[in-house]
């Protein structure tokens, strides 16, 4: 069954020229409603004419003008077109009467649909949206105070969309499943950015597809798709990789050799001691640092995650420190930026004879596997180092496997040849 919505009427209007005695021609749309605004709008379209002797009703008063002088509406035939004195006028008024008559047709027609009519129209402006540009708005409401590493991943996956796009719109329309697994395939073989040459890993692959994924949910949610694609959708698998790491023996000769940074060298072994990242440590202060008795503490909110933590540690992770300093402080000053630590990190290394790949990264990598080794509950350890899923720290037992091997053969007993 038809329902009518809110009538809206068009109407000729005028409106003088500052400059000369001439009138504009205009349409008026009232009342118009539009998406998210609950309230009427006019709506105005200039006809580009003009008109010099329209005739004024002197029973129909309109607003006193800047000079104080009463002005009036025009005369209109009974058909509502404005009466002129001039021929061409006349003429010109027929032209603007007949442009509003076709726009009132395309209100009234615009203004008469069934609930499903209805529903169609909405879908289908929903379906020209642009999804680069959605998706820059989700990252921006849902994102806003999310850790830094967060956020520079979600806008590369943006930069990545408008690549794969060649710049040009992505209304939800285009959206179904072919176009995801197209956007899958491509990312497989993405471009690194931050001027760097070569493509993205599998891994970083599959953290952006994730994160892709995130988005096509969202906008289910919210109604611009009609089914939950990204649930219909594998992610990228991601490839194991090699967690390099210190033993506790590498790391007393580590101790031993003499590093040409000694706050790299604190921070280090801090790390190794802890468990807390390099962007963790370098913003710490001496106020999040505390002692209770016999106990030592941290109490920081992870740069990464955003997450508050509060984290027992070592009298010898305390020790390494220092002598406490005003509680605004960092605790470790002058530590070098993350761009640039790994090179000092890979001289202190190679002096110490050790032939493994290690960044500043892998102290943490040390942390966690050391205390696996020595039996420490897998639970706990993904508490300490802030993990919000403990399958992130479940791959450290696979680099802990080898120790069961040595395991196997601790144990000699003096066997006689009646048993071997």
């Amino acid at each position: 069954m038809k329902k009518a919505m809110s009538h809206t009427k068009v109407s000729v209007k005028l409106r003088k020229s500052e400059l000369r005695d001439e009138w504009y021609l205009y349409l008026e749309a009232y009342p118009v409603f539009k998406p998210g605004n609950d309230k009427p709008q006019r709506e105005r379209e200039y006809l580009n004419r003009v008109i010099t002797t329209p005739m004024w009703d002197k029973t129909r008063p309109a607003r006193i003008d800047k000079d104080g002088v009463q002005t009036y509406k025009p005369k209109r035939d009974m058909n509502g077109i404005i009466i002129c004195r001039s021929k061409t006028d006349r003429e010109t008024c027929i032209f603007a009467d007949n442009v509003r008559n076709l726009r009132q047709h395309e209100y009234d027609s615009a203004e008469l649909y069934t609930d499903t009519d209805q529903e169609m129209v909405e879908k289908k402006a929903k379906g020209q949206v642009n999804f680069i540009d959605y998706f820059a708005k989700v990252t921006e409401t849902r994102h806003k105070k999310s850790s830094k590493s967060i956020i520079v991943n979600w806008n590369r996956v943006h930069e990545l969309m408008k690549i794969y796009t060649e710049g040009k719109p992505l209304p939800f329309s285009k959206i179904d499943l072919r176009f995801i697994d197209s956007f899958k395939t491509f990312l497989l073989t993405a471009p690194q950015g931050g001027g760097k040459s070569g493509i993205i890993s599998q891994n970083t692959a599959s953290t952006y597809f994730s994160i892709f994924k995130a988005a096509v949910h969202q906008a289910f949610i919210d109604g611009y798709l009609d089914v939950d694609l990204a649930a219909k959708v594998k992610g990228v698998p991601e490839e194991e990789s090699r967690r390099e790491y210190l033993t506790i023996e590498e790391l007393n000769h580590l101790a031993a050799t003499p590093c040409n940074y000694p706050m790299l060298k604190k921070a280090a072994f801090f790390s190794a001691l802890t468990g807390l990242r390099h962007c963790d440590i370098r913003k710490m202060t001496w106020q999040e640092l505390s002692k209770e008795g016999d106990h030592y503490r941290i109490n920081f909110t992870q740069k990464k995650t955003g997450g508050v933590e509060y984290m027992p540690i070592s009298e010898q992770a305390y020790l390494i420190c220092g002598e406490p300093q005003e509680s605004d402080r960092l605790v470790f000053e002058g530590l070098q930026d993350p761009s640039y630590i790994n090179r000092p990190v890979k001289v202190w290394v190679e002096a110490a004879g050790i032939k493994k790949h290690i960044t500043f990264h892998c102290f943490r990598h040390s942390f966690a596997t050391n205390q696996l080794t020595e039996g420490t509950d897998l639970y706990i350890i993904s508490k300490m180092m802030g993990h919000t899923d403990i399958r992130t720290t479940q791959i450290y037992t696979k680099v802990v496997d080898p120790k069961k091997e040595q395991a196997a053969d601790a144990i000699k007993l003096d066997l006689k040849s009646d048993v071997i």
